[in-house]
């Protein structure tokens, strides 16, 4: 948990497609086994720490033919940006994968005492 005290906080937030394998016969859709594809995203202006990002599927393209494994998530957290991370496995077939994120923490602001010697 973070804890905020008299912090300004941030939020930053997108959609993105992680990807779209359903035009080129791509890996998730025609694999087998465990599948990941990763995607660095980088925040418009940094936090003060790294911040508290929450992502979730705004787009799951998947083949009924087969049972639905998703995994989504986030690794590698900084101030300026984190990797999503979405994963499948086994015989699910994935065309394509947009998520949408939130991150909120805290930032600098006008106010805040800054060292300046």
């Amino acid at each position: 948990m973070q804890t905020f005290f008299r912090e300004a906080l941030g939020v930053a937030q997108g959609d993105t497609a992680l990807f779209s394998d359903y035009a080129d016969g791509g890996e998730m859709r025609t694999g087998q086994g465990l599948r990941e594809r990763r995607r660095h995203m980088r925040f418009d202006t940094p936090f003060r720490v790294a911040p508290m990002v929450h992502v979730a599927l705004s787009l799951p393209d998947t083949d009924g033919r087969s049972n639905t494994r998703i995994d989504v998530g986030t690794d590698a957290i900084t101030p300026e940006g984190f990797e999503i991370v979405f994963r499948t496995w086994r015989d699910s077939r994935v065309a394509r994968i947009r998520v949408r994120w939130m991150a909120i923490g805290a930032v600098d602001h006008d106010d805040d005492w800054r060292d300046v010697s």
